[in-house]
């Protein structure tokens, strides 16, 4: 199990998904929750970075564990997940902010997440409310989600199938994006430019008036 921890932190790094010491994971077994230590960096774990608390709230550990611990119990009580991946996808998260779901235009995205809800809690991170609301979304058919202006949490039979999703839903995210940059209305008129081949004047205004009026001479 920590191999696959090792892997998948090494791989939402590499992949620019999360931060140096952002971004979390966890695994169910039964009524235990081994889940990544508060603090650790993700690409590089060691086995005293992954933490095992009890499914029910008030282990000793729990101080131990990442502050979304709330969030993953209330995930596993809501839903048959059996592992979640917590990982922020810069674009993924700047979607979120202005729009309520997400919704892949790539074929690769919609067979992995037809629609990305967005949950917008009071608190986004480490807060009951955003496990509550993150609990019954997985409680659907929905394997991935957004918290507004945060980041991503993807559930899965094990860490691989989660950072699959995650990565997926990463890259859906990316193509919305540059979607929009090239679908933007292209002005009717271009703006004038002015004639490179037109010669400003260098005179001062009144300067050269008096050539004008004194006489032709011919050489």
């Amino acid at each position: 199990m920590l191999e696959e921890f090792k892997l998948v932190g090494k791989k939402l790094f590499e992949e620019g998904l999360i931060t140096s010491h952002g971004g979390n994971m966890s695994v169910r077994q039964g009524d235990k929750i081994f889940i990544t230590a508060h603090g650790s960096m993700l690409s590089e774990l060691k086995d005293e970075d992954i933490i095992e608390v009890s499914l029910a709230e008030g282990d000793p550990n729990d101080g131990k564990a990442s502050c979304e611990l709330v969030v993953h119990r209330a995930i596993y009580k809501g839903s048959k997940a059996q592992a979640i991946v917590h990982a922020h996808p810069a674009e993924a998260i700047a979607l979120s902010i202005q729009e309520d779901r997400i919704i892949p235009q790539d074929a690769e995205g919609r067979f992995y997440t037809r629609v990305v809800p967005v949950v917008k809690p009071k608190e986004a991170i480490a807060s009951a409310e955003a496990g509550r609301e993150l609990g019954t979304v997985f409680n659907s058919s929905y394997r991935a989600a957004m918290i507004r202006g945060h980041g991503s949490f993807v559930i899965g039979e094990n860490l691989l199938d989660a950072y699959k999703v995650t990565s997926a839903l990463a890259a859906s995210a990316k193509i919305i994006v540059a979607l929009k940059m090239i679908t933007r209305p292209i002005p009717q008129s271009a703006p004038r430019k002015e004639d490179p081949y037109k010669k400003r004047s260098v005179i001062p205004t009144g300067i050269g008036i008096m050539g004008r009026r004194m006489p032709y001479h011919k050489r």
